[in-house]
C-alpha cells in the first residue's frame, strides 16, 4: 500500500505538471492572432521584398497602319471617279459621308485635303492635312502622306519656308 500511495503521489505530481505546462501553452496560443485552422502553426511574416526592375528595354511601340474599311474604301473610290469626271461637289459630299463613318481615319482626311487642293482651297487643304497628321500617330506612311499634303497646301498659299520645314520632319523620309 505504501507503494500505491507513492505511485498516486507521483501520478498527481505528473498530472499537475502536465496541466501547468498545458495551461502555459494555452495562454500563449490564445494571445496569438486567430488562424484559419486551430492546428495551424503561426507563420512568421516576411518583410516585403523590393520588386526587381526589368533589365531589358521595353519593346518599341507597335507600328500602326491605317486602312480604310470596305465601306469607306468604296466611298473613296466613288469620290475619285467623281473628281475624274469633274464633279467636285459630288466628290466632296461622298468624302463627307466617308468621314461620318470613320471620322478618326487620317486617310480620309488626306483624301478630303487633296480634293480641297483641286478645288483651289489651300487653306482648307492645310486644315485637313494637319488633322490627318494628328490622327496618323504611329503610322509612318500616313504621316508621310499627310506631310506631303501639308507641304503642298502651304506652297499653294505661298508659304514656302513653312513647306520646307515640314519636309525636313523625320516622318517625311
Amino acid at each position: 500500500m505504501v507503494q500505491d500511495k507513492h505511485s498516486l503521489r507521483t501520478l498527481a505530481v505528473a498530472l499537475t505538471t502536465a496541466l501547468l505546462v498545458a495551461g502555459c501553452a494555452t495562454s500563449r496560443v490564445t494571445s496569438l492572432p486567430p488562424t484559419s485552422s486551430p492546428s495551424a502553426e503561426p507563420v512568421p511574416q516576411a518583410s516585403p521584398q523590393p520588386l526587381a526592375l526589368p533589365t531589358a528595354p521595353p519593346p518599341p511601340p507597335a507600328v500602326r497602319e491605317n486602312r480604310l474599311s470596305p465601306a469607306t474604301g468604296s466611298l473613296v473610290t466613288q469620290a475619285r471617279a467623281q473628281v475624274a469626271r469633274g464633279d467636285l461637289p459630288a466628290a466632296s459630299s461622298t468624302l463627307d459621308r466617308a468621314l461620318r463613318i470613320e471620322p478618326n481615319n487620317p486617310l480620309l482626311w488626306i483624301e478630303l485635303g487633296k480634293l480641297r487642293l483641286v478645288e483651289s482651297d489651300a487653306h482648307q487643304a492645310e486644315i485637313c492635312a494637319r488633322k490627318a497628321l494628328a490622327l496618323a500617330s504611329g503610322d509612318r506612311r500616313s504621316q508621310s502622306q499627310a506631310g506631303r499634303l501639308l507641304a503642298d497646301a502651304l506652297r499653294a498659299q505661298q508659304r514656302n519656308q513653312e513647306a520646307r520645314e515640314v519636309e525636313k520632319q523625320p516622318f517625311m523620309n
